[in-house]
């Protein structure tokens, strides 16, 4: 079964909409230079919200958000934090180190096969995200809506983390494709199923999820 992550939601309703129609993850960005960022006690509203209603919340961070520390102690109901910036591996064995409880998900610019050599050295990571590299001067890691050659990824594995997510210039008319070429069981969207930045279209996310679940 293909798991579905509908990331950058910034409202009640579009968390609603996403478990409705089958999100399996949710994901809540805080940081600042995202179209889509939340701030803590709205980010925390959200999280409880989703965890009610059955789906994991994970939050989209970098480890320098000065109250990402504080989210995660006050908000049992995380799933998961998933660092998005350009954390060295000792930062995030750092974080990894503080909250034990809560599975860490490192994100990975990729655009070649050479890209994925770097993942070694994240030991402290439960998992990785591979998403396309940023474009050149971006003030922001993730987020772009681009993509890359899905068929890099496919049959990789790399110590015991075999559990990876696939974004990156994901939508609903190329999700199928992307797991076809990738090998991927999880996707990630935000851009592609939007009518705005950080507004999801209802349409969209419905269609998303179909044709992932559908693609296995």
């Amino acid at each position: 079964m293909i798991s579905v992550k509908i990331c950058g939601l910034t409202s009640e309703s579009d968390v609603e909409t996403a478990i409705e129609a089958g999100a399996d993850m949710v994901g809540f960005v805080i940081v600042e230079s995202s179209p889509r960022y939340v701030p803590f006690e709205k980010a925390q509203a959200l999280i409880r919200h989703a965890a009610e209603l059955g789906a994991e919340p994970w939050v989209v961070a970098t480890v320098d958000v000065p109250w990402l520390d504080q989210l995660v102690e006050e908000t049992p109901e995380i799933g998961a934090v998933q660092l998005h910036g350009k954390e060295s591996p000792a930062a995030v064995a750092s974080f990894a180190r503080r909250h034990p409880l809560v599975p860490v998900i490192k994100a990975m610019g990729v655009m070649s096969r050479r890209d994925l050599e770097d993942v070694e050295a994240f030991e402290a990571a439960d998992a990785f995200l591979f998403d396309a590299k940023p474009p050149k001067g971006a003030s922001r890691e993730g987020g772009h809506g681009r993509s890359f050659d899905w068929s890099i990824l496919k049959g990789f594995r790399v110590q015991d983390h075999e559990d990876w997510t696939l974004s990156g210039g994901l939508t609903p008319a190329n999700v199928a494709e992307a797991i076809r070429l990738s090998g991927a069981h999880a996707v990630d969207v935000s851009s592609g199923v939007e009518k705005g930045p950080g507004v999801k279209d209802p349409a969209k996310v419905r269609a998303f999820i179909k044709a992932a679940k559908a693609a296995e």
